[in-house]
């Protein structure tokens, strides 16, 4: 495996250049695809490594459960410092494990709350329920059944993938403008699955720290994103402004870090995001030129996933060969 096997580990330090970047200068639906990819692919590699280095660290502990030849020392000499790495992988992968396991349970229980929260209520792709306390966000998943009037136009759009949960404190807060404006917002996360890309950075995140910064710009773009698709859908990119401006100043946090919400969770990126509404649209290239600062950051994030991807399975592949020929017999 030699030094390949360490790469993964480190290889997402590649992608900070990116994040910040990313933010600022690419199209919000580009850069939100383009994070989530390589965070999901880095952070995978490198659970992979760590598991590749905790199979030689256990084969050489007293009464382990693998086979006797697994702790061969040709099988060890495929490891650099096989006896430290091999050793500190062990807890580090139960760590790795456990983190995303706790926040996939946490993921979990959050949907569950909702749902019940939900239920008895009537199949309406808006479910408005009466509490003073000021909220909106996306219930990602099932398909929304019911008569409500423009469920069939929400469906053939590809926005009947969940429900938009609103308060009556929200909806008492905002113009008749500004509430088609959050009814936009929230259906855009939908449409997007912005869910799916918001739960892929906070697992990879979890599984290797150097993908926070990932898991910061994804959080952003994603709302950026959803600003975007409402803006061109009401048709007012200033409506669409006033209505996270006030959304903000209603309900400063979301109800649950893991749905999309219109204040996305925390009112530190509100003003960006308002500042880059009063501006025209962003350009939709699907992929910066390579001359720019951000075009040469996205390569380099982008080559630094390939190239985990790739150390990552030559480990494997090499870690596989070398087992099978200690196993087998002489």
């Amino acid at each position: 495996m030699g030094v390949f096997v360490f790469l993964p580990l480190v290889l997402p330090l590649t992608a900070w250049p990116v994040a910040r970047l990313a933010e600022q200068r690419l199209h919000p639906r580009t850069a939100t695809r383009l994070l989530a990819v390589v965070a999901g692919v880095s952070a995978v590699c490198s659970t992979l490594c760590l598991g590749l280095l905790m199979i030689v660290g256990t084969a050489q502990l007293p009464g382990n459960p693998l086979p006797d030849s697994w702790s061969d020392p040709d099988v060890r000499a495929a490891l650099p410092y096989d006896e430290i790495a091999g050793r500190a992988a062990i807890p580090a992968l139960l760590a790795v494990l456990v983190s995303c396991g706790a926040a996939a349970w946490r993921q979990v229980r959050v949907r569950r709350r909702v749902v019940a929260a939900l239920a008895g209520l009537p199949q309406t792709p808006v479910a408005v329920l009466p509490d003073r306390t000021p909220y909106a966000y996306a219930v990602p998943g099932g398909a929304v059944r019911g008569g409500a009037r423009g469920t069939g136009r929400l469906r053939a759009r590809g926005r009947g993938r969940g429900r938009v949960v609103v308060s009556t404190g929200m909806l008492a807060g905002l113009a008749p403008a500004e509430r088609r404006a959050l009814f936009a917002h929230e259906r855009a996360h939908l449409a997007a699955r912005h869910h799916r890309h918001l739960l892929t950075v906070h697992l990879a995140a979890r599984a290797n720290p150097f993908l926070r910064p990932l898991r910061t710009a994804v959080s952003y773009t994603a709302e950026r994103w959803a600003d975007e698709e409402a803006a061109a859908e009401v048709g007012s990119r200033r409506s669409v402004a006033r209505a996270i401006g006030k959304a903000a100043l209603l309900a400063p946090r979301a109800p649950a870090a893991a749905l999309p919400a219109l204040t996305g969770g925390d009112a530190g990126p509100v003003p960006r995001r308002v500042a880059a509404l009063m501006r025209p649209a962003p350009a939709g290239r699907a992929w910066p030129p390579v001359g720019t600062a951000v075009g040469l950051a996205a390569w380099c994030a982008a080559c630094g996933a390939t190239v985990s991807a790739l150390s990552s399975a030559n480990s494997a592949v090499t870690l596989y060969l070398v087992l099978r020929a200690a196993a087998s017999p002489m």
